[in-house]
């Protein structure tokens, strides 16, 4: 199956001078080898493109399931000198949550979809169509006398 990391992970971001730190949580402790397998350095940086014109360095933390990210030279010189509209670099974890990852079947099974019209964002084999069709009103149970 394939979908956006954000299926499979929740992400945090912010700066230090012109540096991206981006966090990548795991939803559930066994997402956690996919994602050190997937996010690798070469492609975060592949996925920002020219956004980031430094170094991706990466950093494990199994304790917690997570990864955290640098990115280097990603905010035209930081908050301060920056002209970009996000200069603190706030949107980069939402940003990296729309990469598209392939996942296993054994881990595809796992992933929790709560709220329904959220499908069409998460998983990517439904059609185009779909995906801009209005959700479908949820089944209500009826009561015995309510009905009529």
């Amino acid at each position: 199956m394939r979908t956006n990391l954000f299926a499979l992970a929740h992400g945090r971001s912010g700066d230090k001078g012109d540096t991206v730190n981006v966090g990548v949580i795991a939803r559930r402790p066994e997402y956690y080898d996919l994602l050190c397998h997937t996010l690798t350095t070469e492609r975060v940086k592949q996925h920002f493109g020219d956004l980031v014109k430094g170094s991706v360095e990466r950093f494990e933390l199994p304790n917690l399931h997570a990864l955290n990210f640098l990115l280097h030279e990603a905010l035209g010189g930081g908050g301060t000198v920056s002209l970009m509209t996000d200069a603190q670099g706030k949107t980069f974890s939402t940003a990296l949550l729309r990469m598209e990852i392939d996942v296993p079947d054994s881990l595809a099974a796992l992933i929790d979809v709560v709220d329904p019209p959220l499908l069409p964002l998460l998983m990517r084999e439904v059609s185009a169509t779909r995906s801009h069709a209005k959700a479908p009103e949820p089944v209500r149970p009826s009561k015995p006398g309510l009905d009529k």
